[in-house]
């Protein structure tokens, strides 16, 4: 039987392998985007790594996605042989590598709206901006009913198929409606009018007033809307947000 020092030992390895494999990826990543079209020679040699390691990093990236293997393009007349295959990034893995940029240039529109137009131009944009969301997720929810816990599991299945990883459930004093991604957190972090405007949306689409107990943008790690089961009788929908992490 192998000693607690050792399991932990050959844990730690395995731990500090892993880490390595990452980090030689994101050098593979990155080496990919500023060169594109790239061989495994030519990758090897640049990280130093040998062809078998360059193979298998390439081999486990082929199987994520992140790249495409295609047969390199040769001007004039082609040697005997094979021509050598070139890897380039995937759409998918060129939209990770860029989300930082497209996230600083979404902040610096809305700061420049935010100096121009004041805070309720930013509030319009936001609108705006999941006007179209909701008008699709109304369109899903069309069978759902009018029971607010039945339109919040509609509702979630709607959101998952957008991308935001949603389900509900019900608890002992209503639903709960839980978004496990979200696409715009770096900025909603600074202009919280984009949540304000998504929780303004999830009300509409349940049909009753909901709170907002905690947002990825404010460092939860769930987005959690609680909805009542026996709303208050009121004229209109009304938005409550509340924050967990004061």
């Amino acid at each position: 039987m192998r000693s607690r020092r050792g399991v932990g030992r050959a844990e730690l390895e395995l731990s500090q392998a892993a880490s390595t494999d990452l980090s030689t990826r994101d050098r593979v990543t990155q080496l990919l985007l500023e060169q594109g079209a790239t061989t495994a020679a030519q990758l090897g040699s640049a990280l130093g790594l040998s062809p078998a390691a360059i193979r298998r990093h390439l081999d486990a990236m082929l199987a994520d996605g992140d790249v495409v293997a295609r047969e390199q393009a040769v001007r004039g007349s082609r040697g005997r042989g094979r021509p050598a295959k070139v890897f380039l990034l995937t759409e998918a893995a060129r939209v990770r590598c860029g989300t930082h940029h497209y996230d600083n240039m979404a902040t610096a529109a809305l700061r420049w709206i935010a100096r121009n137009g004041g805070s309720s131009a930013v509030e319009a944009f936001a609108a705006d901006q999941v006007a179209a969301l909701e008008a699709r997720c109304r369109a899903a929810m069309e069978d759902a009913g009018d029971d607010p816990l039945a339109r919040a599991e509609a509702l979630a299945s709607a959101l998952t198929a957008e991308g935001y990883a949603a389900n509900a459930s019900t608890i002992a004093s209503g639903g709960q409606l839980c978004q496990h991604h979200c696409p715009v957190a770096h900025v909603a972090a600074e202009f919280p009018q984009l949540c304000e405007a998504e929780t303004a949306v999830i009300s509409r689409l349940v049909g009753t007033h909901v709170q907002r107990l905690a947002t990825i943008a404010h460092g939860d790690g769930v987005c959690t809307t609680h909805i009542p089961a026996q709303p208050r009788a009121q004229s209109g929908n009304t938005v409550t947000t509340v924050r967990t992490d004061k």
